[in-house]
């Protein structure tokens, strides 16, 4: 028995010493964790519990030159609330009219609210949802209901804010306009005025320490901000809300017409540089009938521009002396070819051609055959001085626009390994070759500006509220891409394009314009000509006497079972109608002359009136000869009742002239 306690009092002791020894070793941690890695776990149980979360700045604005929003953010909040936080006397004193003033701005019954705040005080929810995508109008007036005046601490609202990018004109013009966003792999990507002009646009984030609660959310812990956002500036652009819808639906309409893949348009002020108007629209499937701003093709689409590059070749021949416009080719049948042409030919669109003809009338018709061989015949020996021509105009690089994605120029140079025999005489009608639309508008817009090439500008200003942060003043690339005289002959030609050339459907005694119609193959070569078609533009300007605007038009692959691919009859109509608009539709500016000038006839009818308007008049006036409207003002002035039967001069009155007034009666004039 004694050997047996002996062996419990074993086992006690092994137990108390393990006991001792495990409390020596919770107390050395215990004093580790408070002492020497306190400081590690306090900052690890905070950032566990609390954060501090980023406010986004509100985005600065899009305006266009008029004034209209083309981006603005719009701020959404959402509104929950901490049925824990406030007091049981603030609770209950304020659920009631909370209630009432929830269901009177959302529009359930303050029954539903009241259930639903005492349901979330009972189960201590700290999150529950009030309402959803309010507006910041309805935000400030929902912080004002009882209890929710509190604050978040003592009343339990808990707001949370995300913004929302906005285009209140729509989808137009949306790929210059543009976007900047964090895609699904969290890369920042964007494209247009809002990715370009970023650092002025985003502002500057703020910042909200917030506290974990139950279930994983969070909630302020403190009424103010730790560090408010910054706002961003707004940008303003150079867009017509005005110009950009005409140019816009009359691009719409000839794409839906032709059936044509994708297009684009482009207006630009003509001094400044200004894109007063762009729109590039494309189908997302060929399939498709309806177009959408898919890509910017203005910007980004460099192609072979077909005729209306010959604009080049002028400006090279007239400015290089080699030949004036006068200068007489024979087109030999519409088909010409050279023995180092390798047996390939030249072809005029025209069958048959048109005969022996001026260089000036070759550009007008745009005959191929001609333009080949003014072009060939002058510069065959130093085709370098021919390229040396197009490099100096500013064509043979981009034009270093503030967007992504800009298209780059291919001019062949004489030596390296893609020049050849046909290099020159392809480059004269605009093969071979390879610029954005953009840039052939820039060429012509030089001609229209008297050879100054200006570059083309997007935005005009950074502004916060009416103070100029940065102001963007005209570029000038070239400040004269060939001479006045040479510009004074350019300016006749393509006014004669619409007159009597290739776009002599174009022309309107009405309103004057310039310009040169293009009508370009694409991929003739590939896949066996397969995927050939035709590309039409229209480059110009007007009015052509004192340009104000140019203007590009290019449609991408218009169906060809309509019979029609050619520029002045696809892209033409468009330039039409936007110059048309413009000029009808826009208030005139032009001063008038001679305003305070006396006409003898006006100042005899005036001083005519005038005695016969006197208010002492006691008799009834003779006034036959006078205008209806001066007639019928003067008996009302006189305070008589006056019928009137037919338009223009009177040539009988009911009441003859001298009888007495009498108000009481009504006179009644016959016009002639």
């Amino acid at each position: 028995m004694a050997v047996e306690d002996k062996h419990i009092s074993y086992r006690i002791y092994l137990v108390a010493f393990s006991i001792f020894i495990m409390a020596v070793l919770v107390t050395f941690k215990l004093t580790k964790i408070q002492w020497s890695e306190g400081d590690y776990y306090r900052k690890l149980a905070k950032e566990r519990t609390v954060r501090n979360f980023v406010i986004p700045a509100n985005k600065g604005n899009i305006y266009s030159a008029d004034g209209s929003l083309l981006a603005t953010s719009i701020p959404n909040y959402n509104i929950r609330f901490d049925a824990v936080a406030p007091k049981s006397i603030d609770f209950e004193k304020s659920v009631k009219p909370l209630s009432d003033s929830l269901a009177k701005m959302l529009g359930k019954p303050s029954s539903f609210y009241h259930t639903q705040l005492r349901m979330a005080r009972d189960n201590k929810n700290r999150y529950l949802l009030i309402a959803r995508d309010l507006s910041y109008t309805e935000y400030i007036k929902i912080k004002g209901f009882p209890l929710f005046n509190l604050g978040a601490n003592k009343g339990g609202m808990i707001t949370e804010q995300e913004t929302v990018r906005e285009h209140p004109i729509g989808k137009i013009a949306e790929r210059t306009i543009g976007y900047d966003r964090i895609d699904e792999n969290g890369t920042r990507v964007g494209k247009g005025i809002e990715w370009s002009f970023r650092k002025y646009l985003n502002g500057k984030d703020g910042k909200v320490l917030k506290q974990k609660i139950a279930k994983g959310q969070w909630k302020p812990i403190r009424d103010v901000n730790e560090e408010d956002p910054q706002d961003g500036y707004d940008v303003i652009s150079t867009i017509d809300v005005y110009i950009q819808d005409i140019a816009h639906h009359a691009l719409l309409k000839q794409l839906k017409e032709y059936k044509a893949e994708h297009g684009c348009v482009v207006v630009m002020e003509t001094k400044t540089g200004k894109v007063k108007a762009i729109s590039n629209l494309g189908k997302l499937n060929p399939t498709d009938s309806t177009y959408f701003e898919t890509t910017n093709y203005a910007i980004a689409e460099s192609h072979e521009p077909g005729s209306t590059f010959k604009l080049v070749d002028m400006i090279a021949l007239l400015d290089d002396n080699k030949i004036d416009t006068s200068a007489v080719y024979d087109s030999k049948g519409g088909i010409i070819t050279y023995p180092s042409f390798k047996g390939e030919k030249v072809r005029d669109s025209h069958e048959g051609g048109y005969g022996r003809i001026s260089l000036a009338r070759g550009f007008e018709v745009s005959s191929n055959t001609i333009m080949v061989q003014a072009v060939y015949e002058n510069y065959k020996n130093n085709p370098q001085e021919f390229v040396d021509r197009i490099d100096r105009m500013g064509l043979n690089k981009p034009l270093g626009l503030p967007f992504q994605g800009e298209g780059k120029p291919y001019i062949p140079q004489p030596g390296d390994k893609h020049w050849s025999a046909l290099s020159l005489p392809w480059m004269a009608y605009g093969y071979g070759v390879s610029v954005t639309p953009l840039q052939t508008l820039t060429l012509y817009n030089a001609v229209a500006n008297n050879g100054e090439m200006v570059k083309p500008q997007f935005v005009s200003e950074i502004k916060e509220w009416n103070k100029v942060i940065k102001k963007y003043d005209k570029q000038i690339i070239n400040p004269k891409i060939c001479s006045d005289e040479t510009i004074k002959k350019l300016k006749a030609v393509m006014q004669n394009v619409v007159k009597k050339g290739t776009g002599s459907k174009l022309y309107s005694k009405d309103f004057s314009m310039a310009g040169k119609t293009g009508t370009a193959q694409a991929n003739y070569g590939k896949n066996g000509g397969n995927d050939k078609h035709y590309i039409s533009s229209f480059v110009g300007f007007f009015p052509a006497e004192s340009p104000k605007y140019s203007c590009i038009v290019v449609v991408h692959k218009p169906n060809t079972s309509l019979n029609n691919y050619y520029g002045a009859d696809v892209a033409g109509p468009v330039f039409k109608r936007i110059a048309q608009k413009i000029f009808t539709d826009s208030p005139s500016t032009n001063e008038i002359k001679n305003l305070n000038k006396k006409i003898s006839r006006q100042e005899v009818a005036y001083n005519d009136y005038k005695i016969k308007s006197n208010s002492e008049i006691k008799v009834i006036p003779n006034l036959k000869g006078m205008s209806g409207m001066d007639a019928v003002a003067l008996l009302g002035n006189l305070k008589l009742k006056v019928k009137v039967i037919g338009i223009g001069k009177v040539k009988k009155q009911s009441i003859p002239a001298g009888q007495s007034l009498d108000k009481n009666k009504t006179i009644i004039l016959e016009l002639s």
